[in-house]
């Protein structure tokens, strides 16, 4: 046995870490350990160490290096604290050494707190300096194309608008892998993998039982990979339409990582985090791609011509996955219409942005309040449909319906958001939706903008903003029936 492990030792920090890395709550980690969950926690903060049987427990259990996983405690903590302390912010204090590692070994929590804190206003204070220090004329913060370079979400949204969000290798190789789950699945269609596919695959292929559990028992999970007992864990509350989705995606993770990997390789992410969404963002794509195969969904769109509900129950997808997946149909040679699609909450907050049809949407602040997906939460799980046009005098067609996530027992949280999927107007006659006189001569487009900041309409009566470069007019003597009156009127 080495040193490390013949002395009981303090690593809170590293545990948590660890845990956090492996995506288990502290009661997953206390029943993969065969403790409880309350002595996890201690082990976290400290208050109890780390035995040599514990780490050897540990180490045979996710299959760790025992030499990496003992270290010395607290050392990360301390190193990072002396080098932080540095600051000449922090010159007039006296701290001595002991006191720092004292610090970080004894209380790791306000250590990582204190270590949090200056991470962010370093961060803060890097913003400002290139806010006002523009490198050759302009400012360095927002990318070439408009995106927040500082913002992973932002970064993320770049990613996948550079490639028209299709990725043609993780396309064919999920087509691969969905006619393989296929034609092994007991029952089933013999191109389409079900859910009973899916779960021979995980048996057959990687030696995992696919167990449904109550949502006491998953803690928070929706899925959970439990490579120690060999479980692939699946909330029992999932309606269809998640629960294959949610066993695509594991699938995803396991068969197709080196086709995310390659997908991202010429990412050039700003940050870790950035990287992290866009692979989850990666293992989604593939997860429809597996139970929407690109061949057999293209066939079923133009046979459909896009009808979204009745692909939805084609595939036994939600409608949401669905729309989703026609804003990816653009794979070189098999290219189909280009859609954009766009997900907002009541508060008008944008939590899914794609863009394969060129719509101008802003980079900062809301939508236009005019446009239809902002309306609808009035009438949920309806399709309405509506004519665009934007002041440079181009069309889009959108269909708007309210979307629901989680629920599925009494009590869960449910969120309602409202999805808006849309193309250019020289496409929108292949659409179902424009059929039975709802062409664009029956129906007069609504003038809307991209962002009131850059909408110049002056007569809009839902103007929030004056746009940049306007004068407003005084309203001393004169109130005007629009928000704002501008010095041309």
């Amino acid at each position: 046995m080495s040193t490390a492990t013949a002395r009981s030792i303090f690593m809170g920090p590293r545990l948590r870490r660890l845990r956090r890395e492996l995506g288990l709550t502290q009661a997953d980690m206390a029943a993969d350990l065969e403790i409880s969950a309350p002595y996890v926690a201690l082990l976290e903060r400290n208050q109890r160490p780390v035995t040599a049987d514990m780490l050897l427990r540990l180490a045979r259990t996710y299959k760790i290096d025992l030499a990496d996983l003992a270290g010395d405690g607290g050392a990360d903590h301390t190193a990072r604290m002396q080098s932080i302390l540095k600051d000449p912010m922090f010159s007039d204090i006296d701290i001595p050494a002991l006191e720092i590692s004292d610090l970080a070994v004894s209380y790791p929590g306000m250590t990582e707190a204190f270590l949090r804190l200056y991470t962010a206003y370093r961060e803060e204070q890097l913003a400002l300096a290139e806010q006002r220090a523009p490198v050759s004329g302009s400012a360095p913060r927002p990318g070439n194309d408009g995106f927040d370079a500082n913002d992973p979400v932002a970064d993320v949204r770049r990613f996948l608008a550079a490639r028209r969000n299709n990725f043609a290798g993780l396309d064919d190789a999920a087509e691969r892998l969905a006619q393989a789950i296929a034609q092994g699945a007991p029952t089933g269609s013999p191109q389409m993998p079900g859910p009973a596919g899916l779960i021979e695959r995980f048996r057959a292929k990687h030696n995992l039982q696919v167990r449904y559990m109550p949502p006491n028992v998953m803690l928070g999970s929706l899925r959970r990979l439990d490579l120690h007992r060999r479980q692939l864990l699946i909330e029992d509350s999932l309606d269809s339409a998640s629960l294959k989705f949610e066993l695509a995606r594991q699938l995803a993770y396991l068969e197709l990582d080196t086709e995310i990997g390659a997908a991202l390789e010429d990412g050039k992410f700003a940050s870790k985090t950035a990287e992290l969404l866009a692979r989850r963002a990666l293992a989604a794509y593939a997860a429809a791609a597996i139970i929407m195969p690109y061949s057999i969904f293209a066939k079923a769109v133009d046979a459909r011509a896009y009808d979204l509900e009745a692909l939805a129950r084609q595939f036994g997808t939600s409608f949401e996955q669905t729309a989703h997946r026609v804003t990816t149909l653009q794979k070189p040679g098999a290219e189909k219409i280009p859609f954009f699609l766009i997900r907002v909450d009541p508060a008008g907050n944008i939590s899914k942005l794609l863009d394969g049809a060129g719509f101008p949407f802003a980079r900062h602040g809301g939508a236009c309040p005019l446009w239809s997906v902002h309306g609808i939460f009035k009438t949920p799980r309806q399709i309405i449909t509506q004519w665009l046009e934007l002041p440079d005098g181009r069309r889009f067609f959108s269909i708007a319906r309210t979307v629901t996530a989680g629920g599925g027992s009494y009590g869960a949280v449910r969120v309602e958001r409202a999805i808006a999927v849309g193309c250019a107007a020289e496409h929108a006659a292949q659409l179902i939706y424009t059929r039975d006189g709802h062409g664009p001569d029956a129906d007069a487009p609504t003038p809307i903008g991209v962002a009131c900041r850059v909408c110049h309409r002056p007569k809009c009566a839902a103007r929030s903003a004056p746009p940049i470069g306007r004068e407003i007019l005084p309203d001393d003597f004169r109130t005007s029936s629009v928000p704002f009156g501008f010095s041309s009127d």
